[in-house]
């Protein structure tokens, strides 16, 4: 019982907080009505916020591994003052002062309580489930992904009922309640003890091809799910143009994706507690999401579609819960924080690459989601060769 308190539980108040980064598309609208400024400026917002999440987690390991309680309150301070410094810019400011400091609170010091509060529980969790690393971090990451299914209809009913401003700042308040919980209840092991290092593992790492390989298959996998999750509602909208429950269908499908990808985050993670080389895992989601993909091309046929989002999203969740169990496959548990932290620079990367390239695709294909499509496709081709040539059967830990 124990260790689902001291691990399982605070882990979960903690993602299940900052996973509503993923309620943006929610909120964007609002957001930008509120300081008379467009969505797409306002959109930047949410992309600095995945940048400062992965660069933030990039530079905090070394404070992960030596003291998780100073970093699990840093999380619950940064994220809540992001939260609630949005929401009262949204009440005093308008204009381009409202949107600088949206980007500020926002996207700056909220992405770095997401970073640093995502990384925070990791390890602890594969140090209390050494048996099942994969399905503890599963646990735990899923509540990052499930975060979204939770938070949105709580977010469409605070907007209607007390406005956007005032939903920031209550919800920066209950979130810091659910993180601060979380902060006190988090703790290793007894029997576990930090071994300080110097800083010269970190980044010699950065020349071992494996770790390269597994930074290149993490990140296409998040550049193609931005691509295609990001115009979830357009490519919706594409398929059913016409039908009288398109609307429905438009509320629904979030959801339902967003419970995919949730159980991307504990199914991939759990399968991958049963394989002899974790790498696998990436494997059959780069196979699935090519099949997919083809299927998906050319064909007007909206439940392809939907079977293409949900497939996405499983793919891009189990991305994420079984990355730090494979790298402590390779290299070992003892600096786990570290390595784990500059792999999510990935994410830091895809955030800001993601949308962009699909941007770019739909302005110089007349605004055609097909070409979307098939770039992913031949993108997760190139991760699956990139997975086999560099990552797979190289089970050696060699720290």
């Amino acid at each position: 019982m124990e260790k689902w308190i001291r691990s399982a539980i605070p882990a979960l108040l903690i993602h299940c907080s900052i996973g509503t980064v993923y309620c943006w598309s929610t909120i964007k609208q609002a957001v930008a009505d509120a300081i008379t400024m467009s969505p797409s400026a306002v959109g930047l917002a949410f992309s600095l916020a995945i940048f400062f999440l992965g660069m933030s987690a990039a530079f905090a390991g070394k404070l992960v591994e030596l003291n998780i309680h100073k970093s699990s309150l840093i999380a619950a301070i940064c994220f809540t003052t992001g939260m609630i410094g949005t929401g009262l810019t949204l009440r005093f400011f308008t204009g381009m002062p409202a949107l600088i400091l949206i980007y500020i609170f926002y996207g700056c010091i909220m992405g770095i309580g997401l970073g640093v509060g995502y990384l925070t529980p990791v390890k602890t969790l594969m140090l209390w489930f050494k048996d099942h690393k994969g399905l503890a971090t599963g646990i735990s990451i899923m509540g990052f992904g499930l975060a979204k299914a939770i938070a949105t209809p709580i977010m469409e009913a605070l907007q209607r009922s007390v406005g956007i401003s005032n939903m920031f700042i209550i919800l920066g308040i209950a979130y810091f309640i659910m993180m601060f919980i979380g902060h006190l209840l988090l703790k290793k092991p007894s029997d576990w003890t930090e071994v300080k290092t110097n800083n010269e593992f970190s980044y010699s790492i950065l020349k071992n091809r494996t770790f390269v390989g597994i930074w290149l298959i993490f990140y296409i996998n998040i550049h193609c799910g931005l691509m295609l999750i990001s115009y979830e509602k357009q490519f919706l909208e594409a398929r059913f143009a016409g039908l009288n429950s398109l609307a429905l269908i438009v509320s629904i499908i979030p959801s339902v994706t967003a419970i995919c990808n949730a159980l991307g985050r504990i199914g991939y993670s759990t399968v991958s507690d049963k394989l002899k080389d974790r790498s696998l895992i990436y494997v059959i989601i780069f196979i699935s999401c090519i099949l997919i993909c083809a299927l998906s091309f050319g064909i007007v046929n909206g439940v392809l579609v939907i079977l293409l989002l949900m497939i996405v999203n499983l793919g891009y969740g189990g991305g994420f819960s079984t990355l730090p169990a494979l790298l402590e496959s390779r290299f070992g548990m003892k600096n786990i924080s570290k390595i784990h932290g500059l792999t999510l620079s990935a994410w830091a990367i895809a955030g800001l690459t993601g949308n962009t390239l699909s941007d770019l695709i739909l302005k110089n294909t007349d605004n055609n989601y097909q070409y979307i499509i098939i770039t992913a496709g031949i993108l997760y081709a190139v991760a699956l060769v990139i997975c086999y040539l560099l990552v797979c059967n190289r089970s050696a830990k060699t720290a």
